[in-house]
């Protein structure tokens, strides 16, 4: 696959960034495309390495070598069908997908691995310039009906999937358009919309229904909604956001991150009128939280032009190489620096936040801090603070990026599905089953807050066994089968 010798001829090049006084000035990608030469020259580098443990880091099983060799060919269009008959939307996950491929990647233990995300974008948006994604509705109807609720990338996933299989697919989304946190969690500057846009036309054109502004187990009962349709799949993320119950923190400027980054979001999109405007402008703004959603808020806090952005991650500084105990090709828990970071933020690792500080009206002026140390206790390690670190820092805007707990209970209690120990929906990794007959679930929703990647691969997961519950059995694939050359 590829060159033979590519990977001694070429090093890793991937996509430079605008300069930063130039990008925080809008809200647009600010990736500056490499020529079509170095992307063959980047394709060259895929080994002929005999077992390509990419596919194994890869959730979708999506077939690296074989479209980074027709990239290297310059048979781009092939390469599009290869990398589509395993990945329904190659345009999400080559801009947003944080590539455990490109971890597991056989040139990676002694060199750069090849870049195997940025092939894949550039592989999609070429697609898209010369027309070859184009509707492809299915030659027959089965006449039986699918609801998805929740249009994130799992819910587009399976709709995609069983609308293939010739069944009627309507996606139910609360919010006013499709998208889940594609639309309203990732800020533009990460993906423009129109991304989205595009591809939803599409599958508008395939004959997928999409009801927006509709939350189920509220506009529409959920009860109601399993009688009137022959399987319902549900792909409504783990979005109950984790709180940090700590004094002061019901003060005005303490601000759970999902509620920061959508309304920036819809902003951004033209919209001027909400019920209170959250704005980082002109604001000491502190990110308590050191995962993509914090990143995503310092970007967003730094393009509002707040007075200063500090970072805090209550674990201590990791590594920038790979830990001893996570060795190739697993996937390694080291120091990240997204492009948000290089932007301007303060970063500081090992610390707690212990009390938000008010003012006599209520309104957020600071916080307390200690640091933090993680000692190892009968087997076990527990966080202790060390004394004397207590600081006070000047902050009127706090955006809690803590991650999710699970599921909104709405659904599976009007439905009586049962939840995990983590408060997920419950359903079979054999089959994504929920113990409601003709009720399914997939994505963040059954296996909790994850990548988008996942997503993707569950909603695909998710349409064959609901296919199979509706005819029988299914001729949609599984994970890495791929589909027949069609986009």
């Amino acid at each position: 696959m590829g060159k033979i010798t590519g990977f001694l001829e070429y090093e890793r090049e991937t996509e430079p960034y605008a300069p930063v006084e130039d990008r925080i000035k809008e809200y647009k990608e600010f990736t500056v495309p490499l020529s079509e030469e170095k992307l063959k020259n980047q394709g060259a580098r895929c080994m002929d390495c005999g077992i390509p443990f990419c596919h194994s880091g890869c959730p979708l099983g999506n077939l690296i070598p074989d479209f980074n060799d027709a990239v290297y060919k310059g048979k781009w269009q092939k390469a599009s069908e290869i990398l589509h008959a395993t990945n329904n939307f190659p345009e999400f996950t080559g801009r947003l997908c944080p590539a455990p491929c490109e971890e597991a990647c056989v040139l990676g233990i002694n060199e750069d691995p090849v870049t195997i995300e940025n092939i894949e974008k550039n592989i999609a948006e070429r697609a898209f310039e010369n027309g070859w994604i184009q509707p492809n509705p299915p030659k027959e109807r089965t006449g039986k009906t699918v609801a998805v609720i929740g249009s994130g990338p799992a819910g587009l996933a399976a709709a995609q999937q069983l609308n293939r299989a010739g069944h009627l697919v309507t996606v139910f989304e609360r919010d006013e358009k499709p998208g889940g946190l594609l639309r309203y969690g990732i800020p533009d500057f990460k993906m423009e919309k129109h991304v989205i846009d595009r591809r939803l036309a599409v599958m508008e054109e395939e004959g997928i229904v999409f009801t927006t502004n509709t939350s189920i187990g509220k506009d529409i009962a959920a009860e109601k909604l399993k009688a009137d349709f022959d399987a319902v799949v549900l792909c409504t993320g783990a979005t109950v956001r984790r709180k940090l119950p700590i004094k002061g923190s019901d003060l005005k400027g303490v601000v759970q991150a999902m509620d920061f980054l959508p309304q920036n979001n819809r902003r951004v999109d033209g919209c001027t009128e909400f019920d209170e405007e959250i704005l980082a402008s002109d604001k000491n703004v502190i990110v308590i939280g050191g995962g993509d959603t914090g990143s995503d808020c310092i970007g967003t806090s730094i393009r509002q032009k707040a007075k200063s952005v500090t970072n805090f991650e209550i674990m201590g500084k990791a590594s920038t190489e790979r830990p001893e105990n996570q060795p190739w090709p697993y996937w390694p828990m080291r120091l990240r620096t997204s492009s948000s970071h290089q932007e301007g933020v303060d970063r500081h690792w090992s610390i707690s936040t212990k009390e938000f500080v008010g003012d006599k009206d209520g309104n957020l002026k600071g916080l307390i801090t200690t640091e933090v140390e993680w000692v190892k206790e009968n087997g076990k390690f527990t966080l202790k603070e060390v004394p004397g670190t207590e600081k006070q820092w000047d902050c009127e805007l706090a955006l809690l990026a803590l991650g999710f707990t699970g599921s909104e209970p709405v659904l599976a209690e009007q439905l009586g599905i049962q939840l995990d120990e983590r408060t997920n929906m419950k359903a079979s990794e054999n089959n994504y089953a929920t113990n409601v007959k003709g009720v399914f679930a997939a994505g963040d929703s059954r296996r909790g807050q994850s990548l988008i990647v996942w997503a993707i691969s569950e909603g695909r997961q998710a349409a064959y066994y609901v296919d199979e519950y509706l005819m029988g059995s299914s001729n949609l694939p599984l994970k890495g089968e791929g589909d027949l050359p069609r986009i």
